[in-house]
């Protein structure tokens, strides 16, 4: 592994704009140790992208920054004060949209909206309002008095998003909001939490998914085993990929494990991905090693249909900086 592609991991300094913010946090379930001394920052007007694998600690990290869940060390802090036990009023500067989706069923969608504005304190004019804001904002007007359990998978989470912003939070957390729904919901979503960011709610996005990291974020923190490995914003953080060379290769047939095996074993190779049957992506660490990989694949014996160079992306910086891929 390449250590110069390892970015500063503690948290940027405190600035004016931050809304939270998380130092060390820790957190065991029986013998393991799902979250290990998380540090983390969130500005106003920004998404950030909470990136790993499942299994990463995301969920647990989310349930810590919410105060759902106590820490076994470390702080959180909510425009500047920790957040305290369960009637603390800084909780409600926040609106979290869970994995699991949180509605009732057998309830109409505007029914929905009503049943959760009352638990947030909300009634009358005010909660009539914010409903309507909330059913503009999902894209869900002309369904408002349909039972949700008729709903697409994809409509369900917009509504879900839709619950957690009628208190109209300055902060938004969303743990993998997408999972299991349509391409155009998913844009749905998108065009939703970018305008949420436009006005200057401060989103938490978490993801396993490496494109939508790359079209949402500013700025990452990507995790692995429980740990924060790299964070920053999304352009520094590629950066550090600059020098390293990127390689499609494709044969006429299948590559083996034994020609997977003497690939990884190349000089300068930092990983290698398998795309497909007959497709295989190679890192390399820097232009200096393109041509004695190619000598040493003309060397391998089995001649090559296709290669091609690529950018840098956010699953080529996961894959280098931890040896394995995001969804692994």
């Amino acid at each position: 592994m390449n250590d110069t592609l390892h970015p500063q991991v503690s948290p940027p300094a405190a600035a004016a704009d931050e809304v939270l913010s998380a130092s060390g946090l820790r957190k065991r379930f029986g013998t393991r140790e799902a979250v290990r001394g998380v540090s983390l920052s969130l500005r106003r007007g920004e998404i950030l992208g909470l990136l790993g694998p499942n299994g990463a600690g995301k969920s647990t990290t989310v349930a810590m920054l919410c105060g759902l869940l106590r820490p076994d060390a470390g702080t959180v802090q909510v425009l500047g004060q920790p957040i305290g036990a369960d009637a603390d009023p800084r909780k409600a500067r926040i609106g979290l949209v869970p994995q699991e989706l949180a509605l009732y069923e057998v309830l109409s969608a505007r029914q929905n909206l009503e049943a959760f504005g009352r638990l947030y304190g909300l009634g009358g004019g005010l909660l009539a309002g914010r409903i309507e804001r909330a059913l503009a904002l999902s894209g869900l007007q002309e369904r408002a008095r349909d039972r949700v359990d008729g709903f697409s998978g994809g409509m369900k989470r917009r509504l879900n998003i839709a619950c957690a912003l009628l208190h109209e939070p300055d902060i938004v957390v969303l743990d993998e909001p997408t999972v299991g729904i349509d391409p155009q919901s998913r844009n749905a979503i998108f065009d939703t939490l970018e305008q949420l960011r436009d006005q200057g709610r401060a989103l938490i996005y978490t993801t396993h998914y490496m494109e939508e990291a790359q079209r949402l974020c500013e700025r990452l923190v990507i995790m692995d085993h429980g740990e924060v490995i790299a964070q920053g914003r999304l352009r520094e953080l590629l950066a550090g990929l600059a020098g390293a060379c990127v390689l499609r290769l494709q044969w006429a047939a299948a590559p083996g494990a034994e020609l997977e095996a003497r690939l990884r074993a190349l000089a300068g190779v930092q990983a290698l991905q398998r795309l497909d049957e007959r497709t295989l992506r190679l890192t390399l660490a820097g232009a200096e090693h393109l041509a004695p990989t190619c000598a040493a694949l003309g060397a391998l014996g089995l001649p090559l249909q296709g290669l091609q160079t690529e950018e840098a992306s956010v699953e080529q910086l996961f894959l280098a900086l931890t040896g394995r891929q995001l969804r692994d």
